[in-house]
């Protein structure tokens, strides 16, 4: 199936103009959707500006989809710079979020502050990401009392699954539920200007939405949230398996890489690849003395 059927052409990028936290507010407030999606490396990041999203996130589920790890655990911080700039480069008019590895924030303000400097000047993004409440919410005090904002990020962390039983939804019971909510309300109230709800039922996100003064990304959440975003690999079906419960499918394009490459294959055993067409010439005199020098030399 396509992602672009003939009668929905991809947006005129020319056109839009980039999108800013005021723009974002704006949205919400007028319950406009926003879209958000990943992206991790420079083809990505054109397919996203293309398309016309509104955020882009580099998440560390580039630790997964890209790097193949098998959980978002082991990438580090000089391989989500790398991502995030190789982003940055192929967008022109999304706001650019760049996800904060395990490890690299949770000791200290000044070490969250630091590493957050480093995605700001390091890879341009407007903003980065954390997950959790906690210790989190005054990380997220920190980074934006030094001016730089700040995404959230409640329900199902995945930097934190083995201590939540796993990949699994949160938020399913009264108390995790509550827990949910006085997370998103600490990291809003901590100054975040946006949160991501992660894997919680959509009665729960629906009823947390009006207490949240800020954007609410929902993934697994529902439709109450001021939008939605999903992993461009899920999506795209550049991945073995279905993924989570939650994403729907628009493409299957890791079957037509592999039904591609196996026509180049199967092309170059059959000595159908390369054709005529696929090389350069050469002048016939110029050729001739070629020969004549190969002659000598032999």
């Amino acid at each position: 199936m396509s992602a672009h059927p003939s009668h929905m052409p991809v947006p005129d990028d020319a056109s839009r103009l980039p999108i800013t936290l005021p723009r974002l507010a704006e949205k919400k407030a007028l319950g406009e959707p926003i879209v958000m999606v990943t992206a991790y490396d420079y083809p990505s990041a054109l397919a996203v500006q293309r398309a016309g999203v509104d955020l882009v996130l580099v998440g560390d589920s580039g630790a997964m989809t890209v790097l193949g790890h098998p959980s978002t655990v082991p990438v580090g911080v000089d391989e989500m710079l790398m991502l995030s700039a190789a982003v940055r480069r192929g967008l022109r008019t999304p706001f650019l979020v760049g996800d904060l590895p395990f490890g690299s924030y949770e000791a200290s303000d000044e070490e969250a502050v630091r590493t957050a400097q480093r995605f700001v000047k390091e890879a341009g993004c407007d903003a980065v990401k954390l997950e959790g409440g906690g210790t989190s919410v005054q990380r997220a005090r920190a980074i934006v009392a030094a001016g730089i904002p700040v995404m959230g990020h409640v329900g199902l962390t995945p930097q934190t699954a083995t201590a939540l039983g796993g990949y699994r939804a949160q938020g399913r019971s009264a108390d995790q539920a509550a827990e949910v909510a006085r997370g998103a309300h600490a990291l809003q109230e901590a100054g975040c200007f946006a949160v991501v709800f992660e894997a919680i039922p959509s009665a729960v996100a629906e009823a947390v939405m009006p207490s949240m003064a800020i954007p609410v990304i929902g993934i697994g959440a529902g439709p109450a949230t001021d939008g939605q975003v999903l992993v461009f690999h899920d999506l795209l079906g550049i991945r073995e398996g279905m993924g989570a419960r939650f994403v729907k499918r628009y493409a299957s394009l890791l079957d037509e890489m592999a039904a591609g490459v196996g026509e180049y294959a199967a092309d170059v055993r059959a000595r159908r690849y390369p054709a005529p067409e696929h090389g350069y010439s050469i002048a016939p005199g110029e050729l001739a003395g070629l020969r004549e020098a190969l002659a000598a030399g032999a």
